[in-house]
């Protein structure tokens, strides 16, 4: 399998005002996050809100320089490089269908937009026809180019952000939450269509949702994180039925069964306390003040992310 992307001991912090003179802290948003993703696969990114994966998606877009670590893609580190050749290449889906559509300008200008700025088209008639193809291939019409983005439901207003994505045909595609804010009805819909588009168009995804029975279906491998850290990445069907960290089986035990019979047999692992704070984690394993198997080394010693089995990696003392 080629590697697209590659991600190295990548960081985002945020500086935060502390309120006291000459005293810096900062919000480690992302800290020391290391993956690949394979061309043609889809990596899914889970964990509950806060903990870094939208940070991670815009930083590996370079729409949030980061603060250190390396990104590369096919083959190139583009760290520091200029983005203009790579954002053609490189795409997001935001989460919010209301905020990342410009109200001004016509369903038509905003999937075209790409295409003007990369001089995709050679004249007018062109660029109409490759913006009807793809309003089409997300389920829209030609009609629909010349209304305005306040004209449409939500699902609609999500589909245009993705046709705006794919419209300058690119490789790989950060899925930021793209279903959270969208009707349960249409959220199946929406990922049969992404899953479609992937096959047709050869595309790569990283899909970041906090919604793991969504992630599970559609993702080849899912990566867990917490609070800025990756704890766990494994095969989607190693992570659903065989979980390492307490976090992830926190996590999948709050997946609703279908089968009441099963549901009951089922043990709901529900954690204690709140997350603390990015500002002033604790010390040693991230997640031990709220881990009923936390010991004495989880608050010396940071765990170390390694591979315990075949291509699954987890951080945590008490695997072994």
């Amino acid at each position: 399998m080629k590697r697209l992307l590659e991600v190295q001991n990548l960081k985002k912090y945020f500086p935060v005002a502390s309120g006291r003179l000459f005293e810096k802290k900062v919000v480690k948003a992302v800290d020391d996050v290391s993956f690949f993703i394979n061309k043609g696969e889809t990596l899914g990114l889970v964990g509950e809100s806060g903990c870094g994966k939208t940070t991670t998606g815009r930083t590996i877009l370079r729409l949030q320089e980061p603060t250190e670590g390396k990104i590369i893609f096919d083959g190139q580190d583009i760290t520091k490089a200029n983005m203009l050749p790579y954002r053609r290449r490189m795409q997001i889906v935001f989460q919010d269908p209301y905020a990342s559509l410009n109200p001004r300008m016509t369903v038509g200008d905003i999937v075209g937009e790409g295409l003007d700025i990369h001089k995709l088209c050679a004249n007018k008639r062109e660029r109409q026809d490759v913006i009807v193809e793809m309003l089409e291939r997300v389920g829209l019409n030609s009609e629909h180019a010349n209304r305005f983005p306040h004209e449409f439901s939500g699902g609609q207003r999500q589909r245009v952000g993705i046709a705006r994505a794919l419209v300058v045909k690119p490789e790989f595609i950060v899925c930021d939450e793209p279903i959270s804010a969208l009707d349960v009805s249409i959220q199946a819909q929406v990922i049969n269509m992404f899953e479609e588009l992937q096959d047709q168009l050869d595309l790569t995804y990283l899909f970041i949702a906090h919604d793991l029975s969504v992630v599970k279906h559609i993702s080849n491998r899912i990566g867990v994180m917490y609070l800025g850290k990756l704890v766990e990445l494994a095969d989607a069907n190693e992570l659903t039925f065989h979980p390492l960290h307490p976090y992830s089986q926190s996590l999948i035990s709050a997946i609703p069964v279908a089968d009441p019979k099963l549901s009951r047999t089922r043990q709901r692992i529900v954690l204690e306390g709140d997350v603390p704070s990015p500002i002033d984690p604790p010390s040693g394993c991230r997640f031990r003040t709220r881990c009923s198997y936390a010991t004495k080394i989880c608050a010396e010693q940071e765990p170390e992310f390694k591979e315990v089995k075949d291509n699954h990696f987890v951080a945590c003392h008490i695997v072994e």
